[in-house]
Parts: structure tokens; C-alpha cells; sequence
């Protein structure tokens, strides 16, 4: 078979290669774990959004498809893979909650991750050599920990590594993984078929998938390493030129074609990689683009800067907050503040730059924001002051911008939006949320702009939501959308969940919705509930 033919197959182990994936009808519970939503389906099983019942935490639930419960080599490579996931616990792997048998089959509980996959993470965003290498150390420690526990992962590649929102990389998908030890009692058909990616398998792979070692991980490793290197996908093809000259030799030796002259142990890859990344080689072998990759980088830091990832612990009050960073560099900002005795503050905002201006744009509002909230007395106030600064400025900044007050002894809250983002109450008792309206224009627009804010009641046991989510939607996904009604929906369905479950279930249910649109925005919610 032609090299270029060979990488383009399509590989599905143990199953029927024309058989198309029925449309299942999703369980209410499989389990104990109740099941929001279908995420994915393939052709030997589905994978399920459920949630913990103890806990409440969002789970992953992987189902085997019934029409292969026939299928003894596909049940049996369906249990090694629980067996396997709960060997490998690191944390770069993916972790087991549970596994076991439903009414419907088979099915394996894992760790949800909040993030991309390592290829979108890689169309989205320029790396740097270094960072690009940091990410093949991280992948190689998971590799090691799995080689350490006599597993092979067999189908190595970008899809199966994850970014999460704080960076940090995770392996994923063990269903052709296998354990040394258990080659003689799988059940392997002495029929030959193709197991794992044509683009990232060894040679001893594609000839005999069911007898190979570590150092073919390893080979997925080094064609790993060369597309991160590289910046973009190699589609089956490697010229080692383009590679920098002091790792050339290491991805050398990755890719060889016998399996007994590459690295037989990936401690000894780490330990080259690991050599030539604190190596004066290193800066002089650093990519054309490196400063404008280097570069962005540090605005994603800076970004992440703009918004704290926990919740503040305020008396008489639970609070949750839950944040989405999209692929795209955004210029957003949220922050909670405590005025005084009893008064707290929430403050979300956006520029409506993006990219660098996007991001010092927000940071200088930043800087505002916080003078300005101990400076005045009600959200109007602290608006108008900043329009009128915005406005005068010379860079022409224009913010929209949400502010909520909370005064706990007067029982009152102030809020108001200009342009962003909207507001839900639910009152104590009740069922049925209701949007709060406080619809300004945009700051730095319009000098004589009147800003108008709302003040209601808020007593023990009511509950705020405050988020930057409009309707979520792309061109590339038609009818897929997340709007008010869908926030109110969910909302409803968690109102029994303490803050942060609520917020965490809205911003999962939005990306079930519309995942291409979610990936390209960044989104941030809070919700409040005031102690009884």
C-alpha cells in the first residue's frame, strides 16, 4: 500500500469498518450517575456527560454500544481499559471513578476535564520551542507512569492529549491500550487488522499491532514532539531538517525505524529533552517566530491575571464562580470586591478590542475599577465616572461592563449593565428565576450618556446569577445555541445545588450546546446565594 494511502485509513479494532453508529436514546441514569447530555459517539461505544451522585462533580461516562456486547475481544479490550485507567493514576492521565455493569451493558466512570484537545489546542495557538517541548515532558511523564505499570497506550496522538484551562496537558482514551502481562489472555484473533492512527504508529505497529513494545510509544512521542516543534500537523510526512538542529539528533533516534535503535526507555528521552531545553543550544536554535509565540504566551498569563479561578468567602453568603478562557485572546475581567462592613461587589467586563489591545485595554480597566469601587458609593456612580474617563481618554476604549452591589443590612442590591451580560434572581422558595433589566450602552461611547441602575430586595435564602453569557452561537454550527431560555432551563433544574455546582452545570450545559462557539469565547458566571 502507497505511503500517502496508508496514513489516510481509518482504524476501528474488533469492529465492522462500514458500520455506522446508531443514534441511541440517552439514559436518564446509567448507574447512579445521572446523564445530562451525549458528548460523543463512535463506533464501538458513546460517551456520556453524567454527574457524581455523591459528590455532584461533572463525570464522563463511556458506554459500550450493545450491539458489540457479542464481541468478546471488544468486551474484553472494554474492561482492560478500565483496568488500565485505574492503574495509571497521575496527574497527567485521565482518572477512574468507577466501572462496572447498567441495564444497557458495559459502562467505565472517568475524571471530566474541562479543555481542548492538544490539536485544536495547536491551531490556536503559536508555541514556542519551549513551551512546545514543556508539553512533550508532561506527555512523556504520563508515558512513563503507564510504561512503569506495563502498559502500552498504542494510539499515542494529538487527539488523545489534553489542555486543560490552566495549562496543564492530560492522556486520555485507553481503548486500545494494552497490558504486557495479559497479551496471552485477551482473546487476540490471530486475524490481522490495523490498531491505532496510521499518521502516529511505529512500523512494527503497522505490521503486527498486537505484538509491540514501549519504544513504538515512544515513536508516537517523537511524531508528537516534531508537530508541536513543527507548529503544525505532519500528515504522515517528517523532514527532520526542519526540525532545530540541536533536537534533530533526539527526534533522530525517536524515529527510527527498528524498534531496538530508538530509546528503550522514555527516562531517556525525557532526560535528552530535558538536557536541550536548559542548553545554550536551545536559544540559538529558537524558532523564527519564537518572540511573537513567546510573546503570546505571556498575554494568556496575562489574561488568566485578569480573573481570579476561586471564589471569595464572604459572611452570610455562599458564593460559586465558575470561567471558561476560549482559544481567542480576549481583553475579559471579573473581580469581587468587600467595601465595607457587609457590602460585597461583583464586576464583570469585556473590552470590545480583542487580542493585545484587548488585554491592556482590560488590564488599565482593572486598575480603574478598583480605585474607583472605594471611591463612590453606588454602581451608577462608579459607571459614570469611568464613562466619563473612558470617553476623555485618547484610545478610544470601549468596555461593556456589568456591576452588581450587595448591601446584606439593608437587604438590598444595586446593579447595573451596560452592554454585557445579564442577571437572574430567584427568590426564596420559589422555583422560577426571574431576569433582572438594567440595559445601559456601552462605556466610552457616548460622554452624555445616562446610566440608569436597578435596586430590588434581597433577603435570606435568595439567590443572584450574574454572567457575561448572551446567545452562544457559529456560523459553523446552524441551529446550535445557547440563549436565555437555556440558561433559565438549566438554572431551574440545579436550583437545589449550592452555588458553585449551579454555575459549574450552566457553563457545561452552554458548551453541550454549542462546543465551536464555547472553545472560541471566553465566559464567566457567579452565582450568590445569601445565607438563611
Amino acid at each position: 500500500m502507497a505511503e500517502e494511502n496508508f496514513h489516510k485509513q481509518s482504524t476501528n479494532p474488533g469492529a465492522d469498518q462500514a458500520a455506522a453508529p446508531e443514534q441511541p436514546a440517552i439514559p436518564e441514569f446509567i448507574e447512579n450517575y445521572k446523564i445530562e447530555s451525549l458528548l460523543d459517539r463512535g463506533g464501538m461505544s458513546y460517551i456520556y456527560l453524567g454527574i457524581h451522585p455523591d459528590t455532584k462533580d461533572a463525570v464522563i461516562i463511556k458506554v459500550l454500544s450493545p450491539k458489540y456486547l457479542g464481541h468478546p475481544d471488544v468486551v474484553d479490550r472494554f474492561i482492560a481499559e478500565a483496568e488500565i485507567i485505574g492503574l495509571a493514576d497521575h496527574p497527567n492521565i485521565v482518572k477512574l471513578y468507577g466501572q462496572g455493569k447498567w441495564e444497557g451493558g458495559l459502562y467505565i466512570a472517568m475524571e471530566y476535564i474541562q479543555g481542548v484537545s492538544l490539536r485544536q489546542y495547536l491551531q490556536y495557538t503559536p508555541l514556542s520551542l519551549r513551551r512546545a517541548l514543556e508539553i512533550v515532558i508532561e506527555v512523556a511523564y504520563a508515558l512513563c507512569h503507564l510504561h512503569t505499570h506495563g502498559v502500552i497506550h498504542r494510539d499515542l496522538k494529538l487527539e488523545n492529549i489534553l489542555v486543560t484551562e490552566t495549562g496543564a496537558i492530560k492522556v486520555i482514551d485507553f481503548g486500545i491500550a494494552q497490558l504486557l502481562k495479559d497479551r496471552s489472555e485477551m482473546g487476540i484473533s490471530p486475524r490481522q487488522r490495523l490498531v491505532g492512527t496510521p499518521v502516529y504508529m511505529s512500523p512494527e505497529q503497522r505490521e503486527d499491532p498486537e505484538n509491540v513494545s514501549y519504544p513504538s510509544d515512544i515513536y508516537s512521542l517523537g511524531i508528537i514532539t516534531y508537530e508541536l516543534v513543527l507548529g503544525r500537523l505532519s500528515h504522515g510526512q517528517v523532514h527532520l531538517g526542519l526540525m532545530p538542529k540541536g533536537l534533530q539528533k533526539i527526534l533522530a533516534k525517536t524515529l527510527q525505524p527498528r524498534p531496538e535503535d530508538r530509546y528503550q526507555d522514555v527516562v531517556d528521552f525525557i532526560t535528552d529533552i530535558s538536557a536541550y531545553i536548559n542548553s545554550a543550544a536551545l536559544q540559538k536554535d529558537r524558532k523564527e517566530g519564537d518572540l511573537a509565540s513567546e510573546f503570546s504566551e505571556q498575554l494568556q498569563h496575562a489574561q488568566m491575571n485578569l480573573v481570579p479561578l476561586s471564589a471569595p468567602v464572604w459572611s452570610g453568603m455562599s458564593v460559586g464562580v465558575a470561567y471558561h478562557k476560549g482559544m481567542t485572546i480576549a481583553g475579559v475581567y471579573y473581580d469581587f470586591f468587600s467595601l465595607g462592613q457587609n457590602v460585597h461587589a461583583v464586576v464583570m467586563a469585556e473590552s470590545t478590542m480583542k487580542g493585545v489591545g484587548g488585554v491592556v485595554s482590560t488590564a488599565m480597566l482593572r486598575g480603574m475599577i478598583r480605585s474607583l469601587c472605594r471611591l463612590t458609593t453606588s454602581p451608577k456612580q462608579l459607571i459614570d465616572v469611568l464613562n466619563e474617563l473612558l470617553v476623555n481618554d485618547a484610545g478610544d476604549q470601549v468596555f461593556t461592563i456589568s456591576y452588581l452591589m450587595l448591601d446584606l443590612d439593608k437587604n438590598k442590591f444595586h446593579y447595573i449593565s451596560c452592554g454585557y451580560g445579564n442577571l437572574w434572581k430567584v427568590v426564596a422558595g420559589d422555583t422560577i428565576p426571574q431576569k433582572i433589566t438594567s440595559e445601559n450602552v456601552a462605556l466610552g461611547i457616548d460622554r452624555h450618556a445616562e446610566f440608569v441602575e436597578t435596586t430590588e430586595d434581597w433577603n435570606p435564602g435568595d439567590l443572584l446569577v450574574l454572567n457575561s453569557l448572551a446567545n452562544i452561537s457559529s456560523a459553523e454550527q446552524t441551529g446550535k445555541e445557547f440563549n436565555q431560555d437555556h440558561f433559565k432551563a438549566v438554572l431551574t433544574e440545579n436550583l437545589n445545588m449550592p452555588p458553585q455546582k449551579i454555575v459549574e452545570a450552566i457553563m457545561r450545559k452552554a458548551k453541550a450546546y454549542a462546543s465551536k462557539a464555547f472553545d472560541e469565547q471566553s465566559l464567566a458566571i457567579s452565582a450568590i446565594l445569601r445565607g438563611s
